[in-house]
Order: C-alpha cells, then structure tokens, then sequence
C-alpha cells in the first residue's frame, strides 16, 4: 500500500471502489481533496496545518503519486507526470471534466467517506477543501447536512470552454438547489478562492456561484501580484499550496488563515 510521510494508511470502500486514505490529526475530520496532478508535498503541508488546529485531516487518494513533488526533474519528467495523471482523469467515468449540469459520481464515494470520518471522528460535522480539478467537489458534498464548511479553492470544472461553462460549476442542478436550500435556511456558508486572472477559474463562475448562493457564497478573489513569483507554475492559480505565500499580511497567507478559521468557527467551538 502506498504510505504518505507523517500520515496514518488506511483505505475506505464504498460504491465497489477501495481506495486509499491518508490521515492525520485528531478532532473533527476534514475532508482534503488533492489538485492537480495528485498529493503533492505541498498540499500534504496543508493538510498538517489542518491537523495542527485540532482537526483530522483526511488525504483520500483520487489520481497521482502521492507524495511526488510535481515540480521535479526535467521539463519533460514534469510535463509526463502531468499529462499521466490529467488524461486518465479527463476521460473517466467518475470525474465530469467537460460537462454541464453533472455532479460526477466519485462525489458519492466522497460523501461516503465523510459520513464515515464524521462517525469516527466526532464533532458537530465535516469540513471539506477541494482543490484546482477538485475544487467544486466540496459544493456537491454539501447536499449532506454533515457537512458544514465546504471550502472551493480555485474549483476548476466544468473547463471553461464556453461562455457556459463558464458561468457553471461541477455539480448537478437537484443537488444545487439542496446547497441552496441548505444556505437560505441552515446557515450554510461556501467559500470560493481563486486569483483574478486565473483563466481556469474564471470571474464568471464565481459571478455564477455569487447568483445562486447569495451571501452565503464568501469569494476571495486575489490580485495575481499577491501569488508567489518563485512558483513552478507561472500563471497564478494555487491559493493554498503552489502560489502561497507562507508570511504574515501576505493576501494567500490570510486566505490560509481565514479557512482554518472557519474549520475551527464551524467545527471547533
């Protein structure tokens, strides 16, 4: 079995699929779900910071390598390990990466294992983080009232191709109107992070999501000057890992800090 360093190995199966869980920490879980191209040491580094407040960060293995650094090796090593994971991914069944109006059906394993983690864990509820091809996958968890801080960092899907999928988001419109109803009459609170620029997450989804949700929907929409300038990644996408800037007053660094503060407000008092 594949191990992550400093995490607890387990594996969780539901809908006939096993897969792979890292975890870490006590206290109520949160569900980490990895971006692009799989769990990198940096979102591993997120998912400790979850842990240090006094939550279990629970890592479940979707795509990649865990633990391999994407930004190693040569321009040809990273661009293979990218296209190695994305491909396969882009054209499962379980993930809807050109659709509209689909929740994909690994959101039912997801739900799942926050069910679960909740069960083991303890505590008022779940919190969930989705990142970059993720990114929306907390939005289509929510429809589970267990679940009570999702977190959609720089949610990527449906791609943008047309102004359509720009103004949408990767969750059905049944499950929509649960998350809707769970905002105007639970309290129900979404974040939303990307960069202004980022052109994988464009203004219009956020535009989309403000529509919907109302003030419920909080977006953090950063300038890409606030992005770290020594990222791999030259573009400005990655609020929580790549692009952070790990320093006190720094614009990623608050929004860092503003979502463990909702963990902690939401799952924690």
């Amino acid at each position: 079995m594949t191990t992550l360093e400093g995490f607890e190995t387990t594996s969780f199966t539901a809908d006939e699929k096993t897969r792979t869980v890292f975890r870490r920490g006590t206290g109520p879980a949160v569900i980490v779900m990895t971006e692009m191209p799989g769990i990198s040491p940096k979102v591993r580094q997120f998912a400790e910071r979850v842990a240090d407040i006094g939550c279990t960060a629970v890592v479940p293995h979707l795509f990649g390598v865990p633990g391999k650094d994407p930004t190693t090796g040569s321009r040809v090593d990273i661009l293979r390990y990218g296209l190695s994971t994305m491909v396969p991914v882009c054209v499962s069944r379980e993930f809807h990466a050109f659709a509209l109006g689909k929740t994909s059906p690994v959101i039912s394993w997801l739900r799942q294992l926050a069910a679960a983690e909740h069960e083991r864990c303890g505590g008022p509820g779940v919190g969930a983080v989705g990142m970059c091809f993720t990114g929306g996958f907390a939005l289509a968890m929510a429809v589970d009232d267990r679940l009570l801080a999702p977190v959609l960092s720089q949610p990527s899907l449906p791609m943008p191709l047309s102004a359509r999928h720009k103004r949408s988001i990767d969750i059905s419109d049944a499950d929509l109107a649960i998350v809707k109803q769970r905002c105007a009459n639970d309290g129900l609170q979404v974040v939303g992070l990307r960069f202004k620029g980022d052109r994988f997450v464009p203004r219009e989804r956020f535009e989309f999501l403000r529509e919907q949700l109302g003030d419920a929907f909080v977006a953090v929409e950063l300038d890409d000057d606030s992005a770290n300038p020594n990222a791999a990644m030259k573009n400005p996408h990655s609020v929580l890992t790549e692009h952070l800037i790990d320093e006190p007053g720094q614009p990623t660094r608050q929004a860092l800090d503003d979502v463990l503060d909702l963990f902690r407000r939401k799952l924690l008092s």
